[in-house]
């Protein structure tokens, strides 16, 4: 019987041994990021390393993960792996990047595409067609998985050659013509896939979570991918899978083989390793083992286990603390000897850092003061330079002006000489020492002296070259305010001059009512609340107004001073008081008072009546 039962397990172990031999499998797996003409894209990378590492750990004897390929490395690739599916049972492509359809065809784009033209992506794309004539020598599986199915760029930008070609949205949809071959699109034909919000595409996490389930059939293991994908993008993309198998199950990953005979306790390996992490005893043995085992007896003896060793770490840390406090608290003790003068030290070499600090600022301060008075005594020396030269300048200007006159007037005289010699119609030429030289015309010296007028503020008109009668009363206005005694009605070089040696304005400023001289401006006089602008531009307060006597009253005192007037004098008792008018002057009678009368008229006297008797 135990001879039977070993015969069995060799024959079972000879069988999975050839069925493994059998079923060779190669994956090529390609994605293009990186393209150069538009946008990177940022999953296909990631997708294919993610989809790459699947193929490995299912068991394909040989993987290729080619990541951000151009179309010569996409030629390489597809040649060499075409070497590798003839020697293969099961050959799969997966692709993610950019593809494109062009009537009815579709093409895998490289990253160093350009495509400006549509007949662009005969030169520089890889048909599909190209694809699945990599794969065909496989014997018993051809899978080619398509993530291309994105919203393409390029078909947005490329110029037309045919007004009538057709550039499609997402992907054709194809037919293989080799038997046993599956195509497998992230979205229907005609139809775009999202990338989605995380790391990885819809489509590649379904791929990832799906194929690998050993001995599950392919076309049922796209039917799973299609509903995933369908609920993580709201039904909005459909994947979908072209092709057709035979009747058997096909399967990525092989089923796993049933084992037969006695079988061994698998809580013996767990024990094994419980009883090994308990012979170590540290925190590390017993994480590893909860990584191994998180469920089951074990992991909780596990947990207990580690709970116990974060206990004793807690007791050997406070230990720990418990003995650098008392050595804390002997070296303290020890110290507090000598804390007094570490101290009285310390205050010392505090109060000495302050001092040298004030005498840093001081020092510095000094050093900014001497540095200013420096500057401005170096500005000084510039501007008294500066004045020395300008006045040597004026100086030989004038010498040299004076030569100039002093030879046109000798040039002038000597021909009036010489015709007065010969008996010649005489002719007299005064040339004053400051006439124009010849190389000036009156109204170009005139328009100077103008404008020097109007920079020292002595001429308000425009410099036109007009001597004219506001230009000479410009002229006296400097004559009066720079103590200078220039002839008004002549421009002359001297007034010229005389007025560039004033630096600044010469006349005052005169302002029209109401405003008055701020600087070189007028400003208008502002007075406040109760106050106005007087006849002499200045504030001062608005009188109050006094009460007006009505007419009717005006004429009721006129009428009783007519009646005191025309009244014959009667003997009464006077006052004392004198009363004059036209018939003469007498006392005031008792009983009445004299009050003005405003009329401002002589008596007969020649004394003013500027009053008159009121009685009663």
């Amino acid at each position: 019987m135990s001879t039977l039962r070993w015969f069995s397990l060799f024959l079972f172990v000879c069988l999975t041994c050839t069925a493994a031999h059998a079923e060779r499998r190669v994956a090529l797996v390609i994605g293009n990021s990186a393209y150069k003409s538009v946008p990177r894209l940022s999953n296909p990378t990631n997708d294919a390393t993610l989809v790459g590492g699947m193929f490995r750990k299912a068991g394909f004897d040989t993987v290729d993960v080619k990541l951000d390929l151009s179309v010569v490395d996409m030629r390489k690739a597809l040649r060499e792996f075409g070497t590798k599916a003839r020697e293969a049972d099961v050959a799969v492509i997966y692709y993610a990047g950019h593809g494109i359809e062009l009537d009815g065809n579709n093409y895998l784009i490289p990253t160093d595409a350009a495509l400006e033209t549509d007949t662009d992506v005969f030169d520089e794309a890889f048909p599909l067609d190209r694809v699945l004539f990599a794969i065909e020598p496989a014997k018993q599986l051809r899978l080619v998985i398509l993530d291309a199915c994105r919203d393409n760029p390029f078909a947005k930008t490329m110029k037309r050659t045919v007004a009538a070609r057709a550039i499609g949205r997402g992907l054709a949809k194809v037919e293989p013509t080799s038997p046993n071959t599956m195509i497998a699109f992230a979205a229907k034909a005609g139809s775009t896939a999202s990338d989605g919000d995380s790391k990885n595409s819809p489509f590649a996490a379904a791929l990832v979570e799906r194929l690998p389930t050993p001995g599950l059939d392919l076309r049922k293991a796209f039917g799973f991918v299609r509903d995933d994908v369908l609920k993580n993008t709201g039904y909005k993309q459909e994947p979908y899978v072209y092709g057709s198998l035979g009747g058997d199950d096909v399967a990525l990953i092989p089923a796993k083989p049933v084992a037969t005979g006695p079988q061994a306790n698998p809580q013996d390996s767990i024990r094994r390793d419980y009883e090994l992490a308990l012979q170590t005893g540290n925190r590390d043995a017993w994480e590893a083992f909860l990584q191994t085992y998180p469920d089951g007896f074990y992991a909780g003896l596990a947990r207990a286990q580690l709970k116990n060793v974060a206990a004793e770490e807690a007791r050997v840390a406070a230990a720990e603390k418990a003995r650098q406090a008392e050595d804390v608290k002997a070296r303290l003790a020890a110290e507090r000897a000598n804390q007094a003068e570490q101290e009285k030290a310390a205050a010392a070499a505090r109060a000495a850092e302050e001092k040298r600090l004030a005498a840093e600022r001081a020092k510095q301060a000094e050093e900014a003061r001497a540095a200013a008075a420096e500057q401005r005594r170096k500005e000084a020396e510039a501007a008294a330079a500066k004045a020395l030269a300008d006045k040597q300048a004026a100086e030989k200007a004038l010498a040299e002006r004076l030569a100039s006159d002093k030879a046109a007037a000798e040039l002038a005289a000597k021909p009036a000489a010489e015709k007065q010699s010969s008996g010649s119609e005489q002719k007299v030429a005064a040339v004053s020492p400051s006439s124009t030289p010849p190389a000036m015309s009156p109204q170009e010296k005139a328009k100077l002296v103008q404008s020097e007028l109007r920079r020292v503020g002595c001429l308000t008109a425009s410099a036109d070259g007009d001597w004219n009668a506001s230009s000479q009363r410009s002229l006296a206005l400097f004559n009066k305010y720079a103590g200078t005694k220039f002839d008004a009605k002549l421009a002359s070089f001297d007034a010229l001059d005389a007025i560039k040696a004033k630096p600044g304005r010469v006349c005052p400023l005169v302002c029209d009512h109401g405003f008055k001289a701020d600087g070189d401006a007028c400003v208008k006089i502002a007075c406040r609340a109760g106050y106005r602008v007087n006849d002499d531009s200045e504030c001062e307060k608005i009188p109050e107004k006094k009460p007006v006597a009505t007419r009717d009253e005006s004429k009721n005192r006129d009428e009783q001073r007519k009646q005191v007037e025309s009244a014959p004098a009667k003997p009464q008792a006077t006052t004392g008081q004198m009363f004059c008018n036209g018939a003469g002057c007498r006392p005031v009678r008792s009983g009445c008072k004299l009050v003005p009368s405003g009329s401002g008229l002589p008596s007969g006297d020649g004394r003013p009546r500027g009053v008159m008797e009121v009685c009663g």
